[in-house]
Parts: C-alpha cells; structure tokens; sequence
C-alpha cells in the first residue's frame, strides 16, 4: 500500500535534517510509494536478526538508534512503480566511534538476505584488503551470535555463503586488477577519506548494470584535504545534498552527514553533537572532553580532533608546536652553554643520542639527550650542529636565517670548506661516547647514515639505525610532541633549536601517522629530525637499559 503522507516517524526525527530532507525528494519522485509494512518489518526485526560485535554490547541485541533507524526506513521503504527500490546509494559520514562499520556490516547483510538475489554478490572493500576485512568480520561475527542467521549463512574464513540462493559475500583488496568479471548486487564501501582514486569503486559499481536492485554502501569519516577520491565523494555528497529538490536532483542517492560547520566552535559541547549522533553512548562525553582539553595547546591534536569528532575535512597545521611551550620547557635562556659542562658532572646520567647526516652543504645535527633524573622532571637536549663554512655567509643572506649569528656564539659550529666533513663529526661522537653514558645513538639507514654506523659501532659506539619514513618516525615523532607541549623539553633557549622548533611542521598520512616537515625549502630542521630519532630511541632502546628502568615512567 502506497503511503504518502509523512509518518509520524520522520516528524519524529527533526532533530536529523537528512529525514524530512530525503523524504520530500523522493516523494517528489513520479511513481515512488513508500512500503511501511516492509520498511517497520525489517526495524522491528533487525535485534533479532544483528548482535553487536564488540565492547560492552558485544553479544547483545543490535537496536537501532533513532538516526540508525531513520535510514533503515528510508533505503527498504521507498520503491518506483515496478515494485524495486528507488534508493540504490548511500553515502554516510559521521565522526568516528558511533558505530559506522558496525552499522555498515549489518545493513550489507540485511540487503544481502532480504532482497533474495539468486547468484547474489556482496563484496565489502576499503583502501586494502586489511581494512575491508573489518566490515567483513564484523558481518561475520554477526552471523555466527545469531541463531536466525546461521539458518540461512555459512560463514568460512573467507567468505559468507546462503546455500539456498547460491549467493556469496567476501571482502577484496583496495585495486581494480582482476575485478572486472564481477556481478556485484551489494556493495560496501568502508572509509572513503582512505580511497586513492575512484578506479576499485566504478568497477563494482559498472558490475551491477545486470542486477534490478543493486545497493552500494559507502561511509566514511572526514579526511586531509587534497589526499584523495574522498574529498571528490563528499563534494558530490554536499552537491546532492544542495540539490536535493528541483529537476536536477538525484534520486537513488540517500546523503547522510553528520558535522560540524565550519564556522562553529570546535571546543563547545554542543556542536560536538552535530557529528556524533550517537555521542554520550560511543564516544563517551568523559572521552571527547579529555582528547579536546588535550587539542586545546596543541595545533595538530586540534586539526585531528575536529576531523575526527567533528567530521571536518583538515589540512595539516601550518606550525606545529606551539613557541611558548617549547620556551616555558628552559626557564634559563642561557643554559644551552652549560649543558655540556652539567652533564659531564653527571656521568652516570643515561644519554641518547640522534644523528641526522646532511648533504655535504647542508645542516648536520647530532644531538643528545639526557632523561630527567631526581626532582628535575625536563629532559636535557645538547645539541651539536654542523655547516660548512664557506657557505654561512651565502646561506645567511639567502635565506635570511642567522647563521652568521649563531655561529659567533657557538650555538653551531664551522667545517672547513664548502661541504661538511663527515670525519669532524665521526670524530665528535665518538669523544661524546667516551664522555657521556651513551646507551643508544640512532643514525638514518640512508644516504651516508651506513657508512658512518659502521664506522662508529666499530669504535664502540651502541648505534641502531632509525628510518624517516612514516612508520619509524611516527612514534618518536608524538613523543616528542607530548614531550614539547608538556614544557618537558630543555634545550637552555639554545637559538638555532629554538628556531627549528618555530618553523617544524609535520606531514601526517591517512593512517595518523606523523613525521616532521619543513613548509619551505629554506627551513632547514636537522636539529628537531636528530632530537625526535634520539627521543625515538630513549623510549625504545636497543641493547642498552630502558629509560624507564633508569628513573620510572614519565607522567605528562
């Protein structure tokens, strides 16, 4: 029975603009009827049918929440005059940790059963085959918590199958090679923002031309700018959205966002909300206020809190840590010309050190550092730094760096010629080592990094070779930004350093992973790229005691 009028569900659900939204434009829709019987059938069902798959609900029933519900309603209820669905797409995004896969898992399965499709494919896919897998999973562990379920699915390691219909459900890789043969019916679509191009998602999408009512899946949470298909997808999405009444509306696509404008303030509760539909459930309000007191001093926990939680598409921070803390981490601005001094009273103090070689004209830092012993709770930094000196000159004036400067004071030091000599500074460790309770020195695996490793390790020297990729650096590199933001970092107001840290930025990629970065060319940041490989080292040493053996855990 065709049903028209608004039910009092979508009154119901104001507060969600997608509900009243989506309803006018598809009743707008020549022909379309909304089936209530089917659409309540399946909410009513769906606890019986779905458990939860983790956490405290693990094992429970799987009840809609009203905006959960609210799509359920709108994707099975609304049908064309022959009868098939009229929305065959979704697109959701909403802030992470409101149950977005677990809610995707469900929806592929109740598609994947209800509709009956004889040969039925269902395929869950991602970035990489690793990612599909967790909406797979999740499906999977759906169907083995659930009695009603296991009736009519055989789960395998790899692959759900119903028997009865010869259908089949497993999850791919993240490429379009060898996927062309496909007939999907029901597609899943897991972290959009993740996606490189569009190639695997028009594939699948090219092999539902044969079925009558194909449903693709597609959610996500907000991403970096400038990174990928899913800023063109959520573009499309506001598009659609924008356009949702008139002549060029699109139909078959129900867009569903949930985030924050813009221009709202990103530290007030309420708009906290706008993201997180599910917000006080999962996250927890105790959890989003703890990583938002946290963003409030630090410029990249700001940019990864608000797109995140607020489902917001951010570039990168233009700087990275914050001047002031760096500067309230050495209350003696002159101390950087008594570290050395201080530390050699202290023999018995653990060090670490890292080594970042430059170009043969370019900024060489070897820089050490001392963990906080007793009632200091600051870890030391003796930074030693290197560049020709023939080129301070033409490097001050181009660049319009004090390097001139720096180098009367002693804050960096001269190498004879046009190019730094590798054997001054081989020459420099090695008398630190003698002097200082070195336990591990990190040393760059490429560029002159071997060499010089091999050197040193044959001298004695505890080395361990550090790589500057993503993976290697991102730990080291969050270390040393708590480290930073905390004012638990003194360099003595050391100058060059304290320029590095001013102009440092990061690189950040789709998986979190972070990793220092200079904005222009001229910004030369050896000394913070040796200091996080020296930090990276003290919190995962080699063979060499652990700094929390030494003197206990750090509390920031």
């Amino acid at each position: 029975m065709a049903v028209m009028a608004r039910p009092a569900w979508v009154d119901d659900a104001a507060g969600f603009s997608f509900v009243a939204r989506e309803w006018d434009k598809s009743a707008a829709v020549s022909g379309a009827w909304f089936d209530a019987v089917l659409a309540n059938r399946i909410v009513e069902q769906w606890p019986r049918w779905f458990r939860h798959t983790e956490g405290r609900w693990g094992g429970k029933p799987f009840v809609l929440t009203k905006w959960q519900a609210c799509i359920v309603r709108l994707l099975f209820g609304w049908k064309l005059a022959d009868g098939y669905r009229l929305y065959r797409r979704l697109l959701l995004w909403i802030a992470r940790k409101n149950g977005k896969s677990e809610f995707l898992a469900a929806l592929g399965l109740a598609f994947f059963l209800v509709d009956g499709e004889f040969g039925g494919q269902a395929y869950a896919f991602a970035s990489s085959e690793a990612q599909a897998r967790i909406v797979f999973e999740k499906a999977k562990t759906m169907v083995t918590l659930s009695p009603e379920l296991m009736k009519e699915i055989t789960p395998a390691a790899d692959s759900l199958f119903v028997q009865s219909l010869r259908a089949k459900f497993v999850p791919l890789s993240g490429k379009a090679v060898g996927k062309h043969g496909l007939s999907a019916s029901v597609i899943l679509g897991d972290e959009m923002h993740e996606w490189r191009d569009g190639e695997l998602m028009n594939t699948l999408h090219q092999s539902t031309s044969a079925r009558d009512q194909p449903i693709e899946l597609l959610a996500s949470t907000a991403g970096l700018k400038g990174r990928g298909y899913g800023e063109v997808i959520f573009d499309e999405s506001r598009r659609i959205e924008r356009e949702s009444r008139g002549e060029g509306a699109i139909a078959d696509t129900l867009v569903v966002i949930f985030a924050a404008e813009p221009e709202d303030d990103w530290t007030d509760e309420q708009v906290w909300y706008k993201a997180n539909p599910n917000l006080g459930v999962s996250p927890t309000l105790r959890f989003l206020r703890e990583e938002c007191a946290k963003a409030k001093d630090a410029p990249r926990l700001e940019a990864d809190f608000r797109r995140y939680y607020l489902n917001q598409w951010i570039g990168t921070a233009d700087r990275w840590i914050p001047l002031d803390k760096w500067d309230a981490g050495a209350p003696d601005k002159e101390r950087w010309r008594k570290i050395e001094m201080e530390m050699l009273g202290r023999k018995r103090r653990a060090c670490f050190g890292g080594l970042d070689l430059s170009s043969t004209s370019d900024l060489t830092a070897l820089v050490w550092i001392f963990p906080p012993d007793g009632a200091d709770t600051r870890w030391l930094i003796l930074p030693r730094l290197w560049v020709p000196a023939a080129s301070i000159e033409l490097r001050a004036r181009r660049d319009r760096v004090g390097y001139d400067a720096w180098a009367k004071s002693g804050a960096i030091r001269e190498t004879e010629g046009n190019s730094v000599d590798y054997a001054t500074i081989r020459k420099q460790v090695i008398a630190d080592a003698e002097r200082f309770d070195v336990q591990n020195l990190a040393v760059d695996r490429l560029f002159q990094g071997h060499e010089t490793a091999v050197t040193l390790a044959e001298s004695g020297v505890p080395v361990e070779f550090f790589g500057q990729g993503f993976y290697s650096m991102s730990p080291a590199a969050k270390d040393f930004e708590r480290l930073a933001i905390s004012s638990q970092l003194d360099a003595g107001g050391h100058p060059c350093m304290r320029w590095q840290v001013d102009h440092v930025a990061y690189k950040q990629d789709d998986a979190g992973n972070i990793k220092p970065s200079k904005v222009r060319s001229s910004e030369k940041i050896d000394g913070v790229v040796a200091l996080i490989m020296a930090i990276g080292v003290a919190f995962r040493p080699g063979d060499g005691p652990s700094v929390y053996e030494t003197r206990g855990v750090l509390a920031i």
